[in-house]
């Protein structure tokens, strides 16, 4: 692939800038290292970082995290906040096909010793207890008097309807309910495909990874987020708004190309198809992203419940005393309304987080009482074959506008991947490292191979040395079940 030529100033040893030319209303900036940055030039994702820095109302710069790559209109990795208040716009390409994508983090009282010994068998469980793959339907059916109230209650739908305790919303952003969403901004055909999918994982990257703690970097902060010793386990929660969100990008993606002219807007490329935030076209698409994001929060809640009962029935004890608690859930797919500090006038900005995670410092108002001077939970996957981690945000963070990484990043297309797999056992590498792994299908695995991949080592090294999340510990895989 030939690499982009755009040209770059080194900031410093983690940040690089694209300088302002042409149509960009801001400068760039990227946040990587040298070696990283040898990755990125591969593919048109840089580019994409300068052509978002056009947006109407776009502030200070248009940003890339470390996992940068490219994708639709924007690059996955890529963050933009714009003036409300100032036509700044919202564009469907800043948030993505899976709308409020998220990672959830559970907590326990068992080790690995606990663990290891029945990695296969506790696999099989989960694998047959929780609904995966390319348009999996899930136990949860609902009338569609029912879907609406999930698209406005979010995750306080399945606590109400006993699928979790009401602790779980307190360490769920937004509660699990963001405000603002309008049933009647969703079409019929996003309601036929959202009302079988509630408690389902879907396909591709999506996932549920049990994880021994190996390595802690922060005590107090780790001890802060219920885990306080090494090997102690955890459970990984990877989804998104299935294909409910993906039906809302699709209509409000391509319907918001019409509007361009209308508003007198100019991109470098239709993908970046966007309205006034106040527009009556950007808060019909606010009304239905949000429906999405809440169908999302409320789907990894029902995925919660499930892995839940999988551990009860395997471990013969309940969920309370196995000390699965919630450590937090965040989104990296959404946009979302915050108040910042401009040159010295409060400013609501709407800020686009795509493949990028809210990472709110200690002290921030939103945050849960227990968190208040660690800084929020950030959860970063690995792949199938390496770690994840656990940071926390910082003050430092508020220079991107409180946003860091959300995971490895590509490497290598879909495609590439299986190419690049061909006639191989991704499962039977995986098992020789201790690593069970199972798949509706070979070829998500191929497709989700950890070649495939940047190391997410690099990757959160970068946003901790950057300083805008912290490292607080690690989690290497022992068992994943996959789409």
């Amino acid at each position: 692939m030939q690499e982009t030529q755009i040209n770059l100033e080194k900031i410093d040893e983690y940040r690089w800038r694209i300088p302002k030319t042409g149509a960009m209303r801001v400068p760039g900036v990227i946040y990587a290292d040298d070696k990283l940055l040898a990755d990125i030039r591969k593919d048109k994702s840089l580019q994409q970082v300068a052509n978002v820095a056009t947006l109407p109302g776009i502030l200070k710069y248009s940003l890339a995290m470390p996992d940068i790559h490219w994708g639709y209109g924007f690059c996955i990795g890529g963050v933009a906040a714009t003036d409300v208040d100032a036509g700044g716009v919202i564009s469907p390409g800043g948030v993505g096909f899976d709308i409020n994508c998220g990672l959830r983090l559970v907590r326990s009282n068992l080790n690995a010793n606990d663990i290891k010994p029945r990695i296969k068998d506790l696999v099989y469980a989960l694998f047959n207890t929780v609904p995966a793959g390319v348009g999996s339907e899930g136990k949860i059916r609902v009338s569609a008097d029912e879907e609406k109230n999930i698209l406005v209650k979010g995750a306080a739908w399945a606590i109400a309807k006993g699928y979790g305790i009401k602790e779980d919303l307190e360490f769920t952003e937004e509660k699990g309910s963001m405000q603002g969403a309008d049933p009647s901004r969703v079409s019929e055909r996003a309601y036929e495909r959202g009302k079988r999918q509630s408690g389902t994982l879907g396909s591709g990257n999506h996932f549920i990874e049990v994880q021994a703690v190996d390595q802690i970097y922060d005590e107090k902060t780790a001890e802060t987020f219920g885990i306080n010793k090494i090997g102690a386990i955890t459970i990984m929660i990877h989804s998104g708004s299935r294909g409910f969100g993906y039906q809302v990008c699709d209509e409000y993606s391509r319907s918001m190309i019409g509007t361009l002219s209308k508003y007198n807007i100019s991109v470098p490329d239709r993908q970046l198809a966007c309205a006034p935030v106040k527009s009556i076209e950007g808060q019909a698409y606010v009304g239905a992203m949000a429906c999405a994001a809440n169908y999302a929060w409320n789907n990894r809640q029902c995925l919660m419940y499930l892995v839940r009962e999988v551990f009860e029935k395997f471990f013969g004890r309940s969920f309370k005393d196995l000390g699965m608690d919630l450590v937090y859930d965040v989104a990296h797919n959404i946009a979302k309304f915050e108040k910042y500090n401009i040159d010295g006038k409060e400013k609501l900005l709407c800020v686009h987080r795509k493949g990028a995670t809210r990472a709110f410092g200690p002290g921030h108002p939103d945050l849960p009482p227990r968190y208040k001077d660690a800084g929020q939970p950030v959860i970063i996957p690995g792949d199938m074959g390496r770690q994840s981690f656990l940071l926390a945000g910082t003050k430092k963070a508020e220079e991107t506008f409180f946003s860091t990484c959300h995971g490895a990043g590509r490497v290598l297309s879909r495609t590439a991947a299986i190419s690049a797999c061909r006639g191989r056992s991704i499962s039977k590498e995986l098992a020789e490292k201790g690593i069970v792994v199972m798949a509706t299908g070979r070829g998500t695995l191929a497709e989700e191979a950890p070649e495939a991949y940047k190391d997410v080592t690099q990757v959160v090294g970068v946003v901790h040395g950057a300083g805008i999340s912290k490292l607080v510990c690690r989690m290497k895989p022992l068992g994943v079940v996959k789409g």
